[in-house]
């Protein structure tokens, strides 16, 4: 049958020729050869590039850019975002080699997560890495690995704050959190810290991620500048960083708006003479994941059977939910909504139609689009799900049902 456009019509990022969906200047159908399997996640490089641009010409100077790697991992996406970032945020010892290997200055990554190890401990701090401490226990256990390896630890506290990111898709702080030491409990923590052998850099303070207005991001930054500065009051030392996290979202669903980023750097902009009078040291710090590189990625899996049950058209290809978890639903979505999907060497055809895209997985939950509008396709035929360039592959069960692994490819 013959309609319209679909409503949840693929981002514009991505270049159309020949009725062809181009990634990194190379048609999908080239790509998918060079790969040579599917399925497949995809980076642009340019995409990536331009998104960092964008951000520095909306900031005010002086704000520094880390790039939270649990977003998209890829060594060679981390190799490309720290040419372009100011530093590095890393979640594990696996994520903390990675950095280490790009021309990042150790300095200038740092360590957050609940529950590291003595022997995640003791690589970071003979690394030279910050250690954002999550609690009193680590902050112990890293003066005593510090003192028995004969280096000073680098360390900020991560400090769960008094308050939340409002309408954010995953609240990181406010009320009780396994994540950093409550805001009321920071200054014991910074007393008994000064007896300690120690470095103390600043604060590391996160309140929550996706989320698409401004104005609930700004609410949360000034409450973070806040807290710093009244926490600063006990501590042993200058604030040389303040690390004020991120939150920034980016459009998944139909009716969503992209971030406006200019009233976010407008109002850093009226906030740094306070800063920098406060906390005349301090480094500040804005870091992200997701917003730098969610929107340069796709997935890519191949249509291998074309079925009809009951008069609903079904797709099911060669990737699913063991891949991409997050677009099948399954991954914080409370009610499911699907991911803006399409068939990437189909992107103008005039004849559409309502389909469900499955992959195949023997369980009804491994479904990446539910009776959505688009191109009619066939078996060959690649479907993309686009907004997959930020905890797509790394945040999957990749051996549920033991199927291939997905490839990540940087174009």
């Amino acid at each position: 049958m013959t309609t319209t456009k679909p409503v949840h019509f693929p981002p514009s990022a991505f270049q159309i020729k020949n009725d062809c969906l181009e990634v990194g200047g190379l048609p999908l159908t080239r790509l998918a050869c060079r790969v040579g399997k599917t399925p497949f996640f995809a980076y642009d490089r340019a995409l990536l590039t331009a998104r960092v641009r964008h951000l520095r010409e909306n900031l005010p100077d002086g704000i520094h850019v880390h790039y939270a790697m649990k977003a998209n991992p890829m060594p060679a996406v981390v190799q490309h975002m720290a040419t372009l970032v100011d530093g590095l945020d890393v979640a594990s010892s696996g994520e903390m080699q990675v950095a280490l290997d790009t021309m990042t200055p150790a300095e200038n990554i740092s360590f957050a997560g609940p529950g590291k190890t003595d022997s995640e401990l003791a690589s970071a701090i003979a690394a030279g890495i910050v250690i954002n401490l999550e609690s009193e226990r680590e902050m112990e256990s890293a003066a005593r690995i510090g003192l028995s390896l004969g280096y000073r630890p680098k360390v900020a506290v991560r400090v769960n704050p008094d308050f939340e990111l409002k309408s954010s898709g995953m609240k990181m702080g406010g009320g009780p959190k396994q994540f950093g030491v409550d805001a009321e409990r920071v200054p014991a923590m910074l007393k008994r810290m000064a007896q300690l052998p120690l470095d103390f850099m600043g604060f590391h303070i996160f309140s929550g991620s996706q989320n698409l207005k401004a104005e609930s991001i700004i609410e949360a930054q000034e409450k973070s500048v806040e807290l710093a500065i009244r926490l600063a009051q006990d501590a042993p030392g200058a604030v040389r960083l303040l690390n004020i996290g991120g939150g920034f979202g980016i459009p998944y669903f139909p009716g969503e708006a992209p971030l406006d980023i200019s009233l976010i750097g407008e109002r850093l902009a009226d906030q740094l003479p306070r800063i920098k009078k406060a906390l005349p040291e301090a480094q500040l710090v804005i870091e992200l994941g997701r917003y730098l590189t969610g929107e340069a990625g796709i997935y890519v899996c191949r249509i291998v059977d074309r079925k009809i049950s009951r008069g609903q058209v079904f797709l099911v290809t060669d990737g699913g939910l063991h891949h991409h978890l997050a677009a099948s639903g399954n991954f914080g979505q409370v009610i499911r909504k699907n991911y803006p999907v399409a068939i990437g060497n189909r992107m103008n055809a005039d004849e559409l139609e309502t389909v469900s895209v499955v992959g195949p997985l023997c369980t009804p939950l491994d479904l990446l689009a539910d009776r959505m509008e688009m191109s009619k396709a066939d078996v060959g035929d690649l479907v993309v799900i686009f907004q997959s360039g930020a905890y797509g592959k790394t945040a999957s069960p990749a051996a549920f049902l033991s199927h291939p692994a997905a490839a990540e490819v940087l174009v």
